[in-house]
């Protein structure tokens, strides 16, 4: 059975959320997206939600997949989703990472991003652009 991981690109006026790994060490101070493995019985909507809960602080509400799903091995796939921050004004905090910043779109390819993470950009920019705005 193939083990899925979840990606989550937060949008927010605009921008999306990145995450700075901490390790591995061949990893560390690259930049990818809030996730993590769906769990048994989980949809991955719901892992979503617990993943930036758990990485973040910060509830989310989870929206539509951005992009096919990247084959990490043989027998698990990351795939990426949208989302949004249900209190607009939330500031996500860096828990289990380094750091975390909001990347416009125009910066995303001076971001040192995970390989994996890296294919969704081409399908992300177009769901950033679309996304509604608010006055935050």
């Amino acid at each position: 059975m193939t083990q899925v991981v979840v990606a989550t690109a937060i949008i927010r006026n605009g921008q999306v959320l990145a995450q700075q790994r901490a390790f591995p060490k061949a990893d560390a101070g690259r930049w990818e997206f809030p996730g993590g493995r769906v769990e048994p019985g989980e949809s991955d909507e719901a892992a979503v939600v617990r993943e930036c809960r758990e990485e973040l602080g910060v509830e989310v509400k989870a929206g539509e997949r951005v992009g096919p799903d990247v084959p990490l091995r043989d027998d698990m796939v990351l795939r990426l989703y949208s989302a949004t921050l249900v209190d607009e004004s939330a500031e996500p905090i860096a828990v289990e990472h380094s750091a975390v910043t909001w990347v416009e779109l125009d910066e995303f390819d001076g971001v040192a991003w995970l390989d994996a993470d890296l294919l969704f950009l081409p399908d992300l920019a177009g769901t950033v652009r679309s996304a509604p705005r608010t006055n935050l």
